[in-house]
């Protein structure tokens, strides 16, 4: 008797969660006395309705019987201890996340206990408590479907109804008939009429939730907005109404306006990075980056759920808090000092919305808006048209403080422009200081006559719209940067429904399929700009063929591939563009597309590239040019030919020309030089892909090169008994042409060698080898050096001395694993060797000094003559085989020239 008397409970048994249910239910007030008490009861009655939730369902017929969650709320009522409230909310999450029972879940948020909870005063100032009351928050979102989203809403014209414990369970069928006769008790609430067919007129969760949205802390607003999502894609008629009308619709504009402060932080940040270039502030701007463009893909995520209002309302919003007093403003030319954001990333950032947020009407807008003077989005020089200055939807009001400007009744610093106010105006766009200049005349002016930065941004932009799905192609015609294939399509179509086409107008590849001036889309977008939001586009020309515009745009993209100032990978993204602009066929070029390639500017820029290319022949690595010439001629063919540009939208916020080491490197280091022989072969290699294009070939998949030449029987080479792989250490060799000479490589160390200098092909080596004391002219390998830019010079006191420069055998930079991106630690780049070889007299010094010139000269011809098929490829220049200096204009390089080729 008195074993079973102290036998201990079953922990998981419903005698366990009987008793401490009513140990809870003697507890009248919460001290510090019993709270360990209290926590470690609710802890045990939480695990224990989830176990009986997945594995007898009387356990939770009991909490339900007894009024657990009421006891609960009562515990908070009589408790004012903090961690008693952290408890209580992680005890209810517990549950909600791992209840499983549709059953369950539905008694869970038929009463008011939740809504109580959720609405309860909590002194939200301790953040742990503020973090357990979001999670509390979330794990009920994790729950709404149709059927429990409309217990946790009240309507204005539902009748609520108040029943017995046990009739309502038995209603519901939450509990087994054989305990349909307990004793009933109040357990609940349940609306009668169907909550989805009334106007909400109480949602606490939502409401609550919002509260948090533009909470500093990111876990929490990331909470905030995963639980937006849930009530959102749930699709209840009547709650979706709730969130899109007044008060709680200003969620959405706050939404905004905290994406706005984002924006004008980022700017500042990039201000600051283009002036002071460091890797800290290059990682803090990629941070700011990356929140920007997941607080997008939120508003992508809620624009997904398919609410007709709620998409209106954040294209209002975005349009007039962002858009229209920020970004656009920020393109005109002019460096104006009530500008808050910077060019470039105004430019970002339009990218990132037209790339991210899926809504027709917001692209279409933004692209008729390039139709406007940028003067027409700024309030402060708004000039009156027809004696009526126009109203834009946004209030922006000049305080006494010329630095700081009122948005809609808050005040915001201007931040410096990122703007040139180097830039030239094109003439005939202005008149008597009268701007007639367009968004998009200014978005060309950038390519044209813009920084490295500003090219990569315009052209990036051109390329989001190009891509844009939900743009209109009458729109992308409008703006002259519709594909030519996509033009025969819809006038192939036009045929095929019996408009009235000439048969030359379908296949001519230099007409628009919008004959008559721009469409009548355009001309919609930009009356609603006007009617809506007061911005009126007065410059536009009335009757101007989109042909002339695109036109516009291939003559801009011509003068780019001019321009030696702009960086080779900026001018692979406009190779991109003009690619998608022109048609993929020789039959599709008509006449005018051939004038881009006869013009001089194209025919001098082309031919500066292929003498500068000729140069590194004879440059510091001219036994790599061959192989990076192929590499770089299957990036840039991928490069052409991929569906969309290769880089990322945020290196248009980073310097291109970031150096790849920490060091400053001197200009004639082997490293800089190598730096400057890529740019310089991926420019040729741009240029020569478009001159094939222009001709309407397909581009190969190598580029056409001779094959390595046989090694001459005179050669040193082969007097030596080389091969074409080349040298190796340890290896013999036969000292033919060999000079004796000294040289220390530590101090006081010094060692007899044998210098030999040889070139296999496009390669080329300094040997120091040492003679076989038993073998006659014949040596064993001990150093082996690149013979490329060792510039050997005899030294200017002591002429039997010889001083070579020895460069590395590779550049780091050219393995794709050692490759430096942005935020990432840099790498030391190796400084350049420096030998002196010693002879025993003049004449051996001059010996060897001649013996390596010869080998250069070898090597460099070799190379040369490789590259002969390439330079003299049908339709480019002519490269005679003896190959003069080049001329005045063509680009300079530190190389020696090339001789003959």
């Amino acid at each position: 008797m008195w074993s079973s008397f102290w036998r201990s409970r079953d922990r998981f048994s419903l005698d366990e969660l009987r008793y401490l249910t009513d140990q809870l239910q003697k507890v009248q007030i919460v001290n510090n006395v019993n709270k360990n008490f209290v926590i470690e009861t609710l802890r045990s009655i939480s695990e224990l309705i989830t176990y009986g939730d997945q594995h007898d369902s009387n356990y939770f017929d009991f909490f339900m019987e007894r009024q657990v969650m009421g006891e609960f709320v009562r515990i908070l009522k009589v408790s004012r201890i903090v961690s008693i409230s952290l408890q209580l909310l992680q005890t209810t999450s517990i549950m909600i996340q791992n209840l499983k029972s549709e059953r369950a879940i539905h008694y869970m948020f038929s009463n008011e206990h939740i809504n109580f909870l959720i609405t309860y005063t909590f002194d939200f100032r301790n953040e742990e408590l503020l973090s357990y009351y979001i999670s509390f928050l979330r794990a009920i979102s994790g729950k709404l479907d149709k059927n429990t989203i409309s217990l946790l809403v009240k309507t204005q014209n539902g009748t609520w109804l108040v029943v017995s414990g046990s009739s309502w369970q038995e209603m519901h069928g939450l509990l087994p008939k054989q305990q349909q006769t307990l004793n009933p008790k109040l357990v609940g609430v349940c609306c009668l009429n169907n909550a989805c067919y009334e106007e909400v007129v109480s949602f606490p969760l939502y409401v609550e939730a919002i509260r948090f949205a533009s909470h500093e802390e990111s876990m929490i607003r990331t909470a905030v907005r995963a639980l937006t999502l849930n009530v959102y894609h749930v699709g209840d008629e009547s709650v979706n109404r709730f969130v899109a009308k007044a008060p709680h619709a200003d969620y959405f504009s706050n939404l905004l306006t905290f994406f706005q402060k984002q924006c004008l932080y980022l700017n500042g940040m990039v201000s600051e990075t283009l002036k002071n270039l460091d890797s800290d502030t290059t990682t803090a701007i990629l941070n700011v980056v990356d929140e920007i463009e997941d607080n997008l893909y939120y508003i992508s995520d809620v624009i997904s759920a398919g609410i007709p209002e709620v998409g209106r309302l954040i294209t209002v919003n975005i349009l007039q808090l962002l858009i229209f007093p920020l970004l656009l403003p920020s393109l005109q030319l002019d460096a104006v000092d009530d500008i808050q954001i910077g060019a470039i990333t105004s430019l970002y950032l339009l990218c990132c919305i037209l790339r991210i947020v899926k809504i027709k009407d917001l692209a279409n807008t933004i692209a008729a808006s390039l139709f406007c003077p940028p003067e027409a989005f700024v309030p402060d020089s708004e000039t009156k048209l027809n004696g009526h200055a126009p109203d834009h939807g946004y209030e922006i009001q000049q305080t006494e403080n010329k630095n700081v400007i009122e948005v809609d009744g808050c005040s915001k610093k201007i931040l410096p422009s990122l703007s040139s106010s180097s830039l030239v105006h094109p003439e005939d766009i202005i008149s008597k200081g009268v701007s007639r200049l367009t968004l998009r005349d200014a978005l060309l002016s950038y390519i044209t006559a813009g920084d490295d930065l500003q090219v990569l941004s315009s052209l990036s932009i051109l390329a989001t719209l190009l891509q844009t799905k939900e743009l209109d192609e009458t729109m992308l015609d409008a703006l002259g940067i519709l594909p030519q294939r996509k033009q025969h399509k819809k006038l192939l179509q036009q045929a095929l429904v019996g408009e009235d086409l000439r048969e030359d107008q379908l296949f001519s590849s230099g007409r628009s399929f919008i004959r008559d001036g721009f469409s009548c889309e355009l001309d919609g977008y930009l009356q609603n700009l006007k009617e809506q939001y007061g911005v009126a586009c007065s410059s536009l020309e009335v009757g101007t063929s989109p042909s002339v515009h695109r036109f516009q745009v291939l003559d801009a993209l011509v003068s780019l591939f001019c321009r030696s100032n702009i960086s080779p990978e900026t001018l692979w993204d406009g190779g991109w563009l003009l690619r998608q602009l022109l048609p993929y066929s020789e039959s599709g070029f008509n006449n005018q597309h051939l004038e881009l390639l006869r013009t001089s500017r194209t025919q001098d820029s082309y031919k500066n590239s292929t003498y500068a290319l000729l140069e590194e022949a004879r440059g510091t690595w001219p036994d790599l040019l061959v192989t990076v010439l192929r590499d770089e001629w299957k990036r840039c063919k991928r490069a052409m030919e991929a569906p969309s540009p290769r880089k990322e939208l945020k290196c248009m916020l980073l310097p291109l020309d970031k150096p790849s080491f920490d060091d400053v490197l001197p200009n004639k280091s082997s490293f800089v030089a190598g730096e400057r022989m890529c740019k310089v072969v991926k420019v040729f290699v741009l240029l020569h892909q478009l001159q094939i294009f222009f001709l309407g070939r397909a581009l190969p998949e190598q580029p056409p090169t001779c094959p390595p030449s046989d090694i001459p029987e005179n050669s040193r080479a082969r007097n030596a008994a080389l091969d074409v792989s080349g040298p190796k250490l340890g290896s013999e060799l036969r000292l033919v042409d060999a000079v004796p000479c000294r040289i220390a490589f530590e101090r006081g160390k010094e060692r007899h060698f044998c210098v030999l200098a040889i070139s296999v092909g496009a390669s080329g080596w300094i040997l120091l080898a040492e003679e076989l004391p038993l073998k006659k002219h014949y040596g064993i390998i001990r150093v082996v050096a690149p013979l490329a830019s060792s510039d050997p010079t005899i030294d200017q006191k002591y002429s039997r001395w010889l001083h070579l420069r020895i460069r590395p055998s590779t550049l780091p930079f050219l393995d794709p694993a050692k490759l430096i991106t942005h935020g990432k630690a840099k790498t030391k780049a190796p400084v350049d060797g420096r030998w002196t070889l010693s002879f025993m007299d003049d004449e051996s010094c001059k010996s060897a000094l001649s013996m390596i010139l010869e080998e250069i000269d070898l090597q460099s011809n070799e190379v040369k003559k490789r590259l002969k098929p390439l330079l003299n490829h049908e339709g480019a220049i002519d490269v005679p085989d003896a190959s003069p200096h080049p001329p005045d204009d063509a680009s300079s390089s530190n190389a020696t020239p090339s001789n003959s080729l």
